[in-house]
């Protein structure tokens, strides 16, 4: 395999020549500027953050917009827009301050107003932006810097749910931004975050360019994740577009880029090797949770004895096996929709989900399949094809009919959003979407307009005791019951646990260590 990859490096250094020729000229335009280059997961097509949960969105929106709370490293919610607030004493009445001098990147002040009327627009999309408000008498400005929510119950789960780092995020807007109805998108992205989105220089299907907002007041905290004061040490921060992972590792080798967020596990041996790239392998939170998507509301996955027979077809190991990702990097079969390693990890309801194709046949046979064609939607060139393969395979062998169509992640974005032409898609998300009932996307969703439409109405309810449980033993045995109705339901089945190599040049100094790109503390 190595003189394969190494011919391939060689054939890689003039195909790129082309491709990095602007970053080139722009790195010889902004001399005087600190730049750093990355290649993230995927381009950013998606500016508005309350539009999408896909995570390529989510990174772009930790940069250019803010939030009231966010997540540390330890998993506690700490303040960032916020500076004080307070609840009364039978805990139904918040209020929130705003710290000193934030402003929009249009130069205009940060309001309570801008807040409100954010808070409101990203729970009318989000899950549990919704339970929230379905549970507020009121949330207004009282002055400036000053808003209130009052409460008909107790949510003790409140700041979690501002504070919460899995998309769509809570990021404030300014005002007239946040009345554009939640059907529609902003039309421009105007944050207050440590970056702001350079639209001159935005070339799709090239390059995107953020700079140091000149005007953000960092907390004096220390970075810590999603927390802390994130003081800029950079000017520029440029997105290029390599959709080929050899030629992003490529180019991070040869030091045309800085960071790549996803490097090609066949190429691991080679990048181990060279001086000047550091790899970083996470554990835990951080690593990433596979899962097929399924639509429920066509055939053949709205008939759910169809969809269980799925159980018994998902083999992990031979997954990650056929992905290439190591074994160091990977969980064992994790049967837990909240995450293997986690507080609320469990493998309630899972006695039948084990790999059997002999009983996957004959379940296959009483359930009603009447040969309808399952369409998986894969992402060309991916890790996630390559599990959409694996699992498409066992489908045909116990009589499923499979047809296999590979797209971009824009089209399978707008394929999905319509309830016909689809049966299941492949992806992969982050372990801090995924280790909770309120935050993992296929299960919270439930009963809401979201792509897929399961549902199950036992589950929303079990959701909201979720957040009313006052203690960790009351939310680990409410998130069993909801696992069990889980893989009765089948919203979707998990592919695997696992966590993808990043790389950065040596040269890098302060880059947060997480599966989390994360630049406002990078320097060189």
């Amino acid at each position: 395999m190595g003189s394969n990859v190494i011919g391939r490096r060689a054939a890689m250094v003039a195909g790129t020549a082309l491709a990095t020729a602007s970053l080139i000229r722009s790195r010889e335009v902004h001399a005087a500027a600190k730049t750093l280059t990355v290649v993230l997961e995927s381009e950013v097509t998606i500016l508005d953050p309350h539009a999408t949960t896909v995570n390529i969105t989510r990174s772009f929106a930790l940069h250019v917009f803010d939030t009231l709370f966010a997540m540390n490293e330890a998993g506690e919610i700490k303040p960032q827009m916020v500076d004080t607030w307070q609840s009364s004493a039978d805990k139904l009445t918040w209020t929130f301050i705003l710290r000193d001098g934030l402003k929009w990147h249009d130069g205009t002040p940060v309001t309570a107003a801008d807040c409100v009327a954010s808070l409101k627009r990203w729970g009318g999309r989000d899950a549990l932006g919704k339970m929230l408000l379905a549970d507020a008498v009121s949330l207004d400005a009282v002055d400036a810097k000053t808003f209130k929510l009052v409460l008909k119950e107790t949510f003790p789960l409140l700041l979690d749910v501002l504070g919460k780092p899995n998309a769509p995020l809570p990021v404030m807007m300014p005002a007239r931004l946040a009345a554009t109805p939640g059907d529609q998108r902003i039309a421009e992205p105007i944050g207050s975050g440590p970056f702001r989105f350079v639209k001159s220089e935005w070339r799709p299907g090239n390059a995107m360019v953020l700079e140091r907002n000149p005007d953000y007041v960092p907390r004096k905290e220390a970075p810590d994740f999603l927390a802390g004061g994130k003081n800029v040490k950079i000017d520029r921060l440029v997105l290029r577009v390599m959709p080929d992972q050899s030629t992003g590792a490529n180019a991070l080798m040869l030091g045309e880029i800085d960071y790549m967020q996803y490097l090609p596990s066949d190429m691991l041996p080679l990048l181990e090797k060279e001086r000047g790239v550091k790899l970083m392998e996470l554990r835990g939170l951080h690593q990433f949770q596979g899962n097929f998507r399924l639509n429920h509301a066509a055939p053949p996955f709205d008939n759910p004895a169809v969809r269980r027979v799925l159980w018994k077809l998902v083999d992990q190991d031979a997954t990650l096996t056929a992905i290439g990702i190591p074994d160091r990097n990977r969980a064992k079969s994790c049967p837990s929709f909240w995450m293997c390693g986690t507080p609320l990890s469990t493998d309630a309801g899972s006695s039948g989900a084990k790999l059997d194709l002999a009983a996957a046949k004959a379940e296959l046979k009483a359930s009603g399949y009447k040969g309808e064609p399952v369409i998986i939607l894969e992402v060309a060139g991916s890790i996630s094809q390559t599990a959409a393969r694996v699992l498409a395979q066992n489908m045909r062998d116990v009589g499923f009919t499979v047809e296999e169509q590979p797209r971009d992640w824009p089209t399978i974005l707008a394929r999905r959003a319509k309830k016909e032409g689809w049966s299941m898609f492949p992806v992969y998300s982050n372990g801090t979407d995924m280790f909770s009932p309120l935050t993992h996307f296929y299960v919270a969703a439930s009963c809401n307009d979201f792509p897929g439409w399961s549902c199950d109405e036992r589950i929303p309810k079990l959701l909201k005791a979720f957040t009313r449980a006052e203690t960790l033993e009351d939310r680990k045995r409410i998130a069993a019951e909801i696992q069990v109705i889980t893989y009765e339901l089948v919203p979707s089945v998990m592919w695997g646990q696992f966590s993808i190599a990043s790389g950065y040049r040596t040269d890098l100094k302060g880059l947060i260590q997480s599966s989390y790109p994360m630049f406002w503390a990078v320097d060189r």
